[in-house]
């Protein structure tokens, strides 16, 4: 039987969502599970049996929170799980896991993100420049970080989440160090995960870290040519998608430049042959 770590992580501000999350986690076949549910400034409490609590003192972001639930977990694979989403179908985790079994080329899977009330998912859950259809898999370079599963193996060789993101993009460069070890990233789209449609500018500092990530993830993970490439091009994007929206541009330009000025933690720069690998793979590491 297939041994998984689970962590989920939360804030203590979705008490029902988490509750969801978790007996769907607990209500998988085929798995033994060794689940923690890591409260990022806050202290679980009144968790199903069997789940243990890891709290926060302060809120330390979700890379860093998703961090410190991973060694207190055993199980050959790691699955990671936020409290606004959960998995409907009890098979799932074995499904999962038969999958990378099956394809040991596979270093993570994402599956697919559904709202469970029916509403019509964004397009932006398909982590795919050519979105086709949701329901299609394939290898990807980025990830939707709420509900993803790989080896363990796979993800210490990766460092772990990027801790100084605090949020956004960091299933990005989780996806770039699964490539970098000659293994690639799955979207399954015939395996399926439950969120909620959210506007992403809920978030207060949504602008700023999304383009101070953006940064960062070059400077940490790009060989120093493709570097400004890189950023020029997100730089274009961002300034005609919001062109009308002189408010976030001007939120995102100063993320934009602490991007440049701040320390974006140690650099681990791709290989060149990974570099030709996601190129051939259809994403040369630019846009």
């Amino acid at each position: 039987m297939p041994t998984v770590g689970v962590v989920v992580l939360t804030q203590g501000t979705r008490p029902r969502d988490l509750e969801r999350g978790i007996r769907s986690i607990l209500a998988q076949q085929g798995v033994q599970l060794d689940v923690v549910c890591v409260g990022n400034g806050w202290q679980p409490a009144g968790l199903p049996h069997g789940v243990r609590a890891l709290g926060l003192a302060e809120n330390l972001g979700i890379p860093a929170g998703r961090n410190r639930g991973v060694p207190l977990v055993a199980g050959e694979y790691l699955f990671f799980l936020d409290d606004d989403a959960s998995i409907p179908d009890p098979a799932f985790l074995l499904s999962a896991i038969n999958t990378l079994r099956a394809d040991p080329s596979i270093g993570l899977l994402q599956p697919r993100v559904t709202d469970p009330t029916g509403i019509a998912s964004p397009r932006r859950w398909i982590p795919r420049i050519r979105k086709g259809l949701a329901t299609e898999s394939g290898p990807v370079f980025s990830v939707w970080e709420g509900a993803v599963l790989l080896p363990r193996a796979v993800f210490l060789k990766t460092d772990g989440w990027a801790e100084p993101f605090f949020y956004a993009h960091e299933g990005i460069e989780l996806a770039w160090r699964v490539w970098d070890q000659g293994l690639r990233v799955w979207y399954a789209g015939d395996l399926e995960a439950n969120h909620p449609v959210i506007q992403q500018t809920r978030h207060a500092d949504y602008y700023r870290l999304n383009a101070r990530n953006r940064v960062w993830l070059a400077r940490r993970n790009l060989p120093l040519p493709f570097v400004p490439l890189y950023v020029g091009a997100w730089t274009a994007i961002q300034a005609l998608r919001w062109a009308r929206n002189p408010t976030a541009l001007r939120a995102w330009f100063g993320g934009w430049s602490e991007g440049w000025r701040s320390d974006p933690g140690p650099r681990r720069p791709l290989s060149m042959r990974t570099v030709w690998r996601m190129t051939r793979a259809g994403r040369l590491p630019i846009v």
